[in-house]
């Protein structure tokens, strides 16, 4: 009988002890002075893995102070001597006073298991404060913003998240926060995710109405322990417009791990690398071409150094214009950047084109991934090679994209009509061009048969002397010389307006012109005709600015000071090869 009166005893304390909850909230000290920073540590403690929490830990009354921040932990382990699990959770706020005195902390509720459980209310003792502060800024008492962000522990140059919350008691003063500015750091770099306020939540600390105000990511660029600065937005009443500030978060950013390549630099995430040649033209030596170098993937985009085009001396590169088509992920900015060069070949041949050796660090693996060296192989031709290479067609189609332009007229717009380069072969291009051909030349018949009927009409009616060989060819040639100055003032129009596009292809228009009134269709063939009858420091300047024009067409960045002298050197030539 005394055995089964000690087995019950023992089962009855078994019972007791299992599944007991231990809720409690403590101070750091119970006197604060009117600078001090009030810590509440609330500690909830579950012996039992039957137990379950059915709410949050409901605070008491805080309109007292200004909650400056936040943040709670939870450990589970289990205890070796009773073979339960035990689960501890533990929150901590921190409190600005607002007032001086004695301040009563309320009970922290939380419902277990169908039960409320809540804690002792205690009093603290707030001394001096300094009550200019509070008077200036009635508003902002009751709002306060909190930036949260749950990873604190990342690798430098990785992101990240941060969320900007804005609590107070009034929904209507959540819809008076504006004018948000992210924190800037010479340490870290911030994108903005979105400004899209979400919906209110009602519950929030103390039962506090809640709104989030802002996403943005953080790239930390050094390591060790990085503070955020804190997040300023404005409350906006009818009378006056008073600013917030948000606490401030510390992360601890990890060093980046050794064995990195010697030309790793700042790029981490998961990134791609290309290099493709964005002109359609053939290659030709002493012609600039269009190269890219692209770098797509996710992680600090836009802020990793880009690999450059390497240099050599089989061709000349000019800076760069970079574009980029990015937005906000979630390990990153994701997209696609892409860097513009101007390329000229200097020699005909095979070139290869090649970029800086490149990697990154994937902070998901934890290991460095060596991309290298990407290279574009081109085939540079030469003038006349450019020449032979092309088929009847092509040179048929030239022909007569040559001939639209020098006789355009006002009256039917032929340069409509040219013909653009194709890899098949279309017979109805072709005939086309042909009837096109054989159209203009009836023009030309009827054209000259009634300008022999004029004339026979001109000698009956007086008789002029014909003069010599030479002055019928001048006098034709006048008849036929082009106004250049009538271009010129339309080139100075359009370099005023900063419509460079146009400008250059009213300096094309004007090329094609002049050679037209000397019957020349191609540069080449002008410029061999200026060497001859010009002499050669004209054909050589021709060559130059042909040259020039071409590069200043194809520059990524145009500047106004370039394009003005472009046009004088533009004025001085054609007018000394239309006199």
């Amino acid at each position: 009988m005394q055995y089964r009166l000690i087995y019950i005893l023992l089962l009855l304390t078994s019972v007791i002890s299992y599944g007991q909850v231990n809720l409690s909230l403590d101070t750091d000290k119970n006197e604060y002075s009117g600078k001090d920073i009030v810590n509440l540590t609330v500690v909830l403690e579950l012996d039992g893995s039957d137990l379950e929490q059915q709410t949050a830990f409901q605070l008491p009354d805080l309109s007292k102070f200004n909650i400056i921040g936040s943040g709670s932990v939870t450990n589970t382990f289990i205890d070796p001597a009773t073979n339960t699990v035990i689960t501890q959770k533990v929150s901590r706020i921190a409190l600005e006073p607002k007032k001086k005195g004695k301040i009563k902390i309320g009970s922290v509720l939380v419902t277990i298991n169908n039960k409320i459980y809540k804690t002792e209310p205690f009093d603290i003792v707030i001394k001096d404060i300094d009550k200019r502060s509070l008077a200036t800024n009635p508003v902002s008492n009751e709002v306060y913003l909190n930036m949260e962000i749950e990873d604190r522990e990342v690798y430098q140059d990785q992101p990240t998240i941060a969320v900007l919350r804005v609590y107070s008691r009034s929904m209507d003063n959540l819809r008076k926060v504006n004018n948000i500015h992210l924190p800037k750091q010479d340490n870290i770099n911030v994108h903005p995710i979105n400004f899209a306020k979400s919906e209110i939540d009602p519950s929030g600390y103390g039962n506090m109405p809640s709104q989030i105000l802002a996403m943005f990511l953080v790239f930390p660029n050094e390591s060790g322990y990085v503070e955020v600065p804190s997040v300023s937005a404005s409350v906006s009443t009818y009378s006056t417009k008073n600013k917030i500030l948000s606490n401030k978060v510390k992360l601890n950013v990890k060093k980046l791990p050794e064995g990195s390549p010697e030309y790793f630099k700042n790029a981490v995430g998961n990134f791609s690398i290309s290099v493709y040649n964005a002109s359609k033209e053939k290659v030709e030596v002493k012609k600039p071409i269009n190269v890219v170098v692209k770098v797509a993937g996710e992680g600090n985009l836009s802020d990793l150094e880009l690999p450059k085009l390497a240099l050599s001396p089989d061709y000349e590169v000019f800076a760069p214009k970079i574009t980029s088509k990015v937005t906000p992920g979630l390990t990153g900015i994701k997209g696609e950047i892409l860097a513009n060069y101007v390329v000229i070949p200097k020699k005909p041949g095979l070139i290869a084109i090649k970029t800086e050796e490149f990697a990154f660090f994937n902070p998901e693996s934890k290991e460095y991934v060596d991309l290298g060296q990407e290279t574009l192989a081109l085939n540079a031709l030469s003038h006349e090679q450019v020449l032979e290479s092309k088929t009847t067609v092509e040179r048929v189609n030239e022909y007569t994209n040559n001939l639209l332009e020098t006789v355009n007229t006002p009256v039917l717009k032929t340069t409509s009509f040219k013909v653009k380069e194709k890899n098949k072969f279309h017979w109805n291009i072709l005939l086309t061009n042909i009837a096109i051909l054989l159209g203009l030349f009836i023009i030309y018949l009827l054209f000259k048969n009634w300008q022999k009927k004029r004339a026979l009409v001109k000698e009956t009616v007086s008789s002029k002397p014909l003069g010599s060989v030479a002055e019928t060819e001048n006098e034709i040639r006048e008849r036929l010389k082009t106004d250049v100055s009538d271009y010129f003032s339309y080139l100075e129009n359009l370099k005023d307006h900063g419509e460079y596009q146009k400008f250059f292809d009213t300096v094309d228009e004007l090329d094609a012109e002049v050679r037209g009134q000397y019957f020349q269709s191609s540069a080449e063939d002008f410029r061999k005709f200026l060497e001859s009858y010009k002499g050669t420091a004209i054909a050589e300047e021709y060559r130059s600015l042909s040259q020039r024009i071409q590069i200043e067409k194809y520059a990524p960045v145009k500047s106004n000071e370039g394009i003005e002298e472009l046009l004088k050197a533009i004025v001085n030539l054609y007018s000394q090869i239309s006199k």
